[in-house]
């Protein structure tokens, strides 16, 4: 019998309630074929297995298979072992995911479904993600992608999972563009990030202050600072020149965010003009406000002008 041809295979790992789950279904959706939970000794023989009779179009289907530190016989450090010989001995192309999470979201996430960590059933979760960690570092040092799942929602993960693994073929990386609020903390999957908090704030208007970066009102109040035309001018223009290098260096992505304060206003209407910008250009930016339905809070804007500090 001959050997099934090489596959495109996707070991997907990560903590527990970092989105596992998720991805897997996700990639079940643009039409991988998925394997959770397979016990390790049967990995080789899934491989080997040809597709029935009948069924030569699943030949070309890439394989995504769930792996985790509940699964029987859970060693990380084999596990890479064995991934670099069945790589070496069959020619797959196999990559590795790792869906990572802070402690503290984790915590929050076990609490509020009420579901006990799998490794910690009669302990607090805390103890759980600790003994996992330490299981699954080595799976984390190795992996081809690192998505950490801290601040995304459940629909942002499905988009990082299409953006990162489409089966589209193109050559240029996904691009999304997006705004957030520094108050409301950093975005851990941003490859380029520019601070838009130097432009004047229309935050400290109070029309303006219960609209967003998109109302016009809002854009013409911002674009009357002496260094907006010429600043987001040459962002423009640096990002048109860094992005086909990044397509040349073959990164299948690229996240480019703007942050302000609150992320509401000046980031909004920065992101929205750079991705109108980059469309005119060629390119097919997927555009994303993180913070731009959260409450205004004079608290987070931290100074008025001409003012004394905010209290915090």
């Amino acid at each position: 019998m001959n050997a099934p041809p090489p596959k495109t295979i996707l070991l997907v790992s990560g903590l527990s309630g970092a989105g596992k789950t998720t991805a897997l279904k996700t990639l079940e959706d643009m039409g991988w074929e998925v394997v959770d939970n397979l016990p390790l000794l049967l990995l080789e023989r899934l491989l080997d297995t040809p597709v029935p009779a009948g069924h030569g179009e699943l030949d070309d289907r890439p394989l995504a298979i769930g792996i985790d530190a509940r699964t029987r016989g859970f060693n990380a450090n084999a596990i890479v072992q064995r991934i670099k010989a069945l790589r070496s001995r069959h020619g797959h192309d196999i990559e590795t995911l790792f869906l990572d999470c802070s402690d503290m979201e984790l915590e929050r996430r076990f609490a509020e479904t009420r579901r006990r960590h799998p490794l910690a059933s009669d302990r607090p979760a805390a103890h759980g993600l600790a003994r996992e960690r330490e299981l699954t570092e080595p799976m984390r040092r190795w992996a081809t992608h690192v998505i950490d799942t801290t601040s995304l929602t459940s629909n942002g993960l499905q988009q990082e999972i299409r953006n990162r693994f489409s089966r589209d073929g193109l050559s240029a990386p996904v691009l999304t563009i997006m705004s957030f609020g520094f108050s409301r903390g950093v975005p851990l999957n941003a490859d380029l990030m520019f601070d838009m908090r130097f432009l004047r704030n229309p935050h400290w208007d109070d029309e303006l202050r219960p609209r967003t970066g998109l109302d016009p009102a809002v854009a013409a109040y911002i674009a009357e600072d002496p260094a907006y035309e010429d600043s987001v001018r040459r962002i423009e223009e640096l990002l048109a020149m860094l992005l086909p290098r990044y397509a040349d260096s073959g990164k299948s992505y690229v996240t480019v965010a703007f942050g302000c304060t609150g992320g509401r206003h000046r980031s909004v209407h920065v992101a929205d003009r750079v991705a109108k910008y980059l469309q005119h250009a060629g390119f097919s930016p997927t555009i994303s406000h993180r913070n731009m339905e959260s409450a205004p809070q004079d608290a987070l804007e931290k100074r008025r002008p001409g003012g004394p500090k905010a209290q915090s």
